[in-house]
């Protein structure tokens, strides 16, 4: 049993050496064949009992070890204590850390009992279909956290999935498990049969699977040419400490400071200023249905008037009350006074050049800290505990639809993504669908200081670029702020924990790619295929209980 500890361990941790910001991810396409061995070779061994239970244990040990090492910045989360200090908050590193290990067990535990009941080539087809399924599940449900999903694993070395403008992520998650698959059945050949053919075949088909698409890729990203008119954009970069500044100091100052180093840092040509999520007003909130009586509005849209072809667009925190109870929303709460509701709204803003107001509402919530997760369900068991990180205790409210801004004055489609939304591929298709030519990401991704927090999401987020092909102009509140071109490759950025503005000028393009226009194509198959091996899977053993039973009698 030692050996297949270390089995698990070998994966766990090639599976940490292969991911990013650090990680070199020609590691992922062996890092999951040590727990396919373990498997395979528990399942053949008959001193082995209860070997279900042993492979659901190795495979929780391997997937921990992954988990917990790559997201370890969680933990610089604050919480405030009994005393009312800050201390780093270990529940918000553990549940995430132990739940999604938990999910992955249950998913290799399915494989382990389809391999088993249908056989082999049943087992091999239905694991890369069932966790593409499990992927897909991770980006749509409320404990949504797809952070592990496998495409996200080669986010720094992007320049080998410029095809991902016709898979999506997907098509790294497939392209990891069939690399792997292959390497396991050949080493398996191997060992059962110790004929050198089998190592042979291994180094030939293996390595044409991680070879060819890399070289394809490389293809792509030498031949693409970037289309579309200029677009000249500000980036702001205020770096507030999330915990000691940007909710505690007051509002008003928090954006006067902003709009001086925006009005500072302007150039002739400039035609978008773009400052980081909720970056305005600060400890208070907007309030919806007020905008332009709004000091702090009013004062935005008097100096962007002042130039024809000048647009702010920023995060804010904002509200919408509810007088009477009838006229809430589900998300909504209520004030102190006990009668009068109102919606918080993380949501990002476009104001400028005598155009009204535009807003988007952030509609991709952080579980556990800006959305309570099956609320009707959990909160009468732990009530209303939730992680204050972003100034608010209470589930957001959301919108059904993307927003996209425009305006007057030149050809911009702005797609205003916040934050974790930029992790979400087929989401962020329904802006440029809707006619977004430039993405525009706004973050505020220092609550975890100078970790690989905040360098896992830029990077995740640059991989809409290829998707989309679109550029990405992206403020952080301390950084990286970045712009990123159509082949997602960061051309200019700021540094994390430096405070200022960056100028620079992308290119708008209004083609579709493929990804665009069809989403997660591979989902749906494998969907579709971990269905059908699924029910084969379980008439087979309800076939097999009626013939034993009528042997019986």
């Amino acid at each position: 049993m030692k050996k297949y500890i270390a089995y698990a361990i070998a994966s766990g941790l090639l599976l940490t050496a292969g991911w990013p910001s650090h990680g070199f991810p020609l590691l992922l396409f062996i890092a999951f064949v040590p727990l396919l061995l373990t498997e395979h070779q528990i399942s053949q061994r008959a001193e082995f009992k209860k070997k279900g239970r042993k492979i659901f244990g190795l495979s929780f040990l391997a997937f921990i070890i992954w988990n917990a090492i790559v997201i370890w910045w969680l933990h610089f989360a604050k919480e405030t204590d009994a005393n009312g200090d800050l201390q780093n908050s270990w529940l918000a590193y553990l549940i995430p850390v132990i739940a999604n290990a938990f999910f992955m067990s249950i998913v290799f535990q399915i494989y382990h009992w389809v391999k088993t009941k249908a056989g082999n080539i049943y087992g091999l087809v239905f694991l890369p279909a069932i966790w593409i399924s499990f992927e897909k599940l991770h980006l749509n449900w409320e404990l949504t956290w797809p952070w592990f999903n496998l495409g996200n694993g080669f986010a720094k070395w992007y320049e080998w999935v410029q095809w991902y403008e016709y898979t999506g992520t997907f098509g790294g998650t497939l392209w990891i498990w069939v690399t792997n698959l292959v390497i396991f059945y050949y080493l398996t050949a191997y060992i059962n049969k110790k004929e050198i053919n089998y190592l042979n075949k291994l180094g030939i088909f293996g390595g044409l699977l991680i070879a060819v698409p890399i070289g394809i890729s490389y293809i792509i990203y030498a031949n693409y040419e970037e289309k579309g008119k200029a677009l000249h954009a500000l980036i702001l970069q205020p770096d507030l400490d999330p915990y000691n500044e940007k909710y505690m100091k007051d509002g008003l100052q928090i954006y006067d400071e902003l709009k001086q180093l925006a009005v500072k840092n302007m150039q002739p040509n400039t035609q978008f200023v773009v400052a980081p999520e909720t970056a305005i007003p600060g400890s208070s909130a907007l309030v919806f249905d007020n905008l332009y009586n709004d000091l702090i509005i009013q004062d935005i849209q008097q100096w962007t008037n002042s130039k024809k072809d000048l647009h702010f667009v920023t995060g804010a925190s904002v509200m919408r009350i509810y007088p009477v109870a009838s006229l809430a929303t589900e998300s909504a709460s209520v004030m102190k006074d006990g009668i009068t509701w109102y919606d918080a709204y993380n949501s990002a803003l476009q104001l400028g050049s005598n155009d009204s107001i535009q807003i988007y509402h952030k509609s991709k919530l952080v579980p556990g800290v800006e959305n309570f997760p099956y609320r009707s369900f959990l909160m009468p068991i732990i009530g209303e505990f939730m992680l204050n990180f972003g100034g608010t205790t209470k589930t957001l409210g959301t919108q059904p639809n993307r927003s996209v801004f425009k305006n007057k004055t030149n050809a911009a489609a702005v797609a205003p993504i916040i934050c974790y939304e930029s992790i979400y591929g087929e989401y962020t298709t329904e802006y440029v669908r809707e006619g977004a030519n430039v993405l525009f990401t706004m973050t505020n991704d220092s609550w975890w200081g100078s970790t690989d927090g905040h360098r896992q999401l830029l990077l995740y987020g640059n991989l809409r670029a290829i998707e989309n092909r679109r550029a990405i102009v992206r403020s952080a509140n301390s950084g990286v702020s970045a712009f990123v071109n159509q082949r997602g490759d960061i051309m200019k950025s700021l540094p994390y924990g430096e405070q200022g503005a960056l100028n620079g000028t992308v290119l708008m393009n209004s083609e579709l790619t493929f990804y665009t226009k069809y989403g997660d194509v591979l989902a749906r198959v494998a969907l579709l295929i971990m269905g059908i091996i699924l029910a084969y899977t379980l008439a087979q053993k309800l076939l097999y209980k009626q013939v034993k039973k009528k042997n019986i009698k």
